[in-house]
Order: structure tokens, then C-alpha cells, then sequence
């Protein structure tokens, strides 16, 4: 069997990070087993569908790397699910009903008053033909619910969640169609997923229930289920969902700096037992991904975790690998003194200013001015060497630590802290540092 994984988003809005995280899961589960990994644009919904969130979904999944091997679109199937849905009406799984949403809902407030579980009476099932007629007669058009078979139990061994049963006694039959003709996502889902040769549904938590039902239409449409795995949710550092991780975007990270190896390396890795590592690349991760090391708490998305592994990902980059993003006559010699400083790539810049100038290095105290100045003099003998710079500096004027160091630092960066200065140094120059060193005396 061919490992068969899918993505699936419906193009109503832009990837999150919760999205991003089940995309790539599926993708790792995929590679590992040499597989494939699908993207399905659900976009039956056609008054919230847009082309550019689509648009948007391939480049987010590009930028990240997870790249499909095949793409579908659910608006280009209808054909399809019109014979998978006559099929289920000759077989007599699915059923006309044409309850209002109010009447339903008085049902289900009926029920919990008496203490029963607001479950649908399939009170549709006793209507005649007659009784159809007249209400097609009225202008009346119905909804269609999928009959769960009460004697057969749902059950399945979750690839996280491990044993699964479901009393389908205890369920309503599902609404599949709704009366204007338009698809609810369960069953196109489930006819997809036969179509394209699914084999492995990894998704959220908050599908367990979806789920349930889908098992039995898989079986009412003579097809095996997929195996299925439920991953527990993201939630914020906070230990909650919040409004900002549930709308926290590819492009919004994009814009603060975030490379896409972050996002790779801490998504891989969250909800599982697994330390997060930067060093790893896509396919090391796949190589390691493993599903019985999740685990069923809420997995915690933190961003200042992000930035820390995204300052990690840029100090283990090459020069090669961003020359084209750097500053205009920042070499390799630069790349390697100013990266253990970034925690962006688009820090360099500012970096690289400093190295170039012009500086604005903070005013100096008295004593700090002559010490500078003495500085200046000695730069002129021994050249932009740092270490001979301030060995003579601390043998003429007895300053070592701190004193020795930083007056000279501020006056050549302008910076309290930074890049060692024995390599940033030689990258000013010595006419520059030269320049500084006299204008802050």
C-alpha cells in the first residue's frame, strides 16, 4: 500500500499556524514511507471561497517547502458526488427531511429538558411518498441526512488516540445536502478520499466526532477506511486558544523575519515527545517522525520559542545560502563576524550599517574623550588589530576590563554589545575607525 496522506483547506482565509501544522504533518507522515502527500481545496462553500486564498495557500506551502504531489479541487467534482449521492438514495442511506432550523431547535431544547441527548428523532423517515409530493407541491425542498446503521458499532484504532468505539444510537444521522443542492463537508469529504486513494487521515482533535460518522460512509460506499490519528490542538503559551494563534499567518511571519526552517523544525516537533532541534532539515524530521510519540495534551505554540529556534536556523546559515539577501557589499568574511548577532536575516542590514556607517556613538565622559583620543593615536601604529590595539592601550593607560573595552566599542560601533570586535574591527577599516574614534574624542 502506497502511504496517502492529504491536506485539505477550504479557501475562505489564509493558512495559520494550527493549518500549517497538520500540512506538515501530513507531509512528514508521507515522505517517511516514501509516499504521497495531497493537497484538496475544499471549495464547495462558493460564496466564501476566493481564488487569491488559494493562491495564497500554494505559495505558503511553497515558501515552507511542503510541495504536493498532486492537487484537487472540490468545485471540479460535483459530477462526482452526484453518483456517489444517487448511489447512497438507491441504497436507501440517505434520507429526505424538511425540518427549519427553528423547528430543530426546539427539538433539541425538548430533549435536554427531559434530560436526553438533543439526538434527531428521524421523524423524516415516517413521511410517505404522498407526503414528499405534497410538500414538492407546497415549493417545499428538503435537506438529505446519511442514515448511521444503529446495529453496526463504530470503531477504529486511532493512530494517537488509540482504541476508539462509538454507540452511532447515540448520534444524529448527519445532514450531507442542504435543500438549495449545495455539500456539506462530510460526505464529499469521504467520496474524495476514496477517489484519491487516501490511506492515512491525520488531523485535529476537534474531528474525532466527524470521524465516527465518516467510518460508516466509507462502509456504505463499499470502501475501506483510511487509518485515521487525531492530534491534539495548539494552544498559546498562555495555555488557551487565543484569537492571535488562531489567525497568526505564513505572511505575518514572513514580514517579522521568520525563516520557513523554523516553522518547519518547531511544528514538527509540537505535540510530540520529540525535542525541538534547528539542526535538522525536512527530511531528517521525516526520517524521525513517529506517531505514537504524540501525546493528548494541548500542544503549546510559543513564539518566543519560534524566534529562539529561528536564531538558531540563522546561525547555522550559510553564506551561499542568503548571499542574495544581504546588503550590497557584504561578503562571506562579513556574513560569518555578523551572524552569531542575528536573530533575523534582516538584521544584517543594520549590522552591515555599522560596519559602513555613519555611526552615532553616545557622548562620552571626560576622561573617556582623552582615553579616546589616545586611542586614536595608537590605531594609527598598529593598524585595525584589535588585539594589539588594546594590549598597547591597556599598557599606556593601566585600563583593563570593561573601561578598557567599551568607550572604544561605542566610539567604533556606536553599540554597547555586538559582533567580536577583533573581526568587526579589520571589516571597519582603519581610515574609518580612524574617523570615529576622533569624532567621539
Amino acid at each position: 500500500m502506497t502511504v496517502t496522506t492529504r491536506f485539505a483547506p477550504s479557501p475562505t482565509g489564509t493558512l495559520h499556524v494550527g493549518n500549517v501544522r497538520t500540512a506538515l504533518h501530513n507531509w512528514l507522515l508521507a515522505k517517511q514511507a516514501g509516499g504521497r502527500f495531497l493537497l484538496r481545496i475544499d471549495d464547495t462553500d462558493k460564496e466564501r471561497s476566493r481564488e487569491e486564498y488559494v493562491e495564497a495557500i500554494r505559495a505558503d506551502l511553497a515558501w515552507l517547502g511542503l510541495v504536493p504531489d498532486g492537487e484537487e479541487r472540490q468545485s471540479a467534482r460535483f459530477e462526482l458526488y452526484e453518483r456517489e449521492f444517487a448511489r447512497l438514495v438507491a441504497a436507501g442511506r440517505v434520507y429526505r427531511c424538511y425540518e427549519t432550523a427553528q423547528e430543530l431547535e426546539l427539538k433539541r431544547k425538548v430533549l435536554l429538558g427531559r434530560g436526553l441527548p438533543p439526538i434527531y428523532d428521524r421523524a423524516a423517515l415516517q413521511l410517505s411518498e404522498a407526503d414528499h409530493a405534497a410538500k414538492a407541491a407546497a415549493g417545499e425542498r428538503p435537506h438529505w441526512r446519511f442514515l448511521l446503521d444503529h446495529d453496526q458499532p463504530i470503531e477504529w484504532t486511532d493512530g494517537i488516540r488509540g482504541p476508539q468505539h462509538f454507540d452511532p444510537r447515540q448520534m444524529s444521522d448527519p445532514v450531507v445536502r442542504r435543500a438549495d443542492g449545495s455539500w456539506l463537508y462530510m460526505l464529499p469529504s469521504v467520496i474524495d478520499d476514496v477517489a484519491m486513494g487516501i490511506s492515512h487521515v491525520l488531523r485535529g482533535e476537534d474531528h474525532v466526532s466527524n470521524t465516527a460518522t465518516q467510518v460508516q460512509m466509507f462502509t456504505a460506499l463499499g470502501a475501506e477506511p483510511p487509518k485515521f490519528a487525531h492530534e491534539a490542538l495548539l494552544v498559546g503559551s498562555e495555555g488557551k486558544l487565543s484569537k492571535r494563534l488562531g489567525s497568526l499567518g505564513m505572511a505575518e511571519l514572513r514580514e517579522a523575519g521568520i525563516e520557513p526552517q523554523a516553522v518547519i523544525a518547531l511544528l514538527a516537533r509540537l505535540g510530540t515527545s520529540d525535542p525541538v532541534d534547528p539542526a535538522l532539515d525536512a527530511e531528517a524530521l521525516a526520517a524521525s517522525f513517529n506517531l505514537a510519540h504524540f501525546g493528548r495534551a494541548p500542544a503549546r505554540f510559543d513564539e518566543t520559542e519560534l524566534a529562539r529556534v529561528n536564531a538558531a536556523i540563522i546561525h547555522r546559515l550559510p553564506f551561499s545560502a542568503v548571499a542574495d539577501c544581504l546588503p550590497a557589499g557584504m561578503d562571506e568574511a562579513a556574513w560569518a563576524t555578523i551572524r552569531p548577532n542575528l536573530s533575523r536575516l534582516s538584521e544584517a542590514a543594520d549590522w552591515w550599517q555599522v560596519v559602513t556607517g555613519p555611526i552615532a556613538a553616545p557622548p562620552q565622559a571626560d576622561e573617556d574623550r582623552v582615553y579616546l583620543a589616545a586611542a586614536a593615536g595608537v590605531l594609527e601604529q598598529v593598524g585595525a588589530d584589535w588585539a594589539a590595539l588594546t594590549a598597547a592601550l591597556k599598557e599606556q593607560t593601566g585600563r583593563k576590563g570593561k573601561p578598557l573595552f567599551l568607550p572604544l566599542r561605542q566610539a567604533l560601533t556606536g553599540q554597547d554589545h555586538g559582533p567580536e570586535m577583533a573581526a568587526l574591527l579589520p571589516l571597519i577599516g582603519q581610515a574609518a575607525a580612524l574617523e570615529r574614534l576622533r569624532a567621539a574624542a
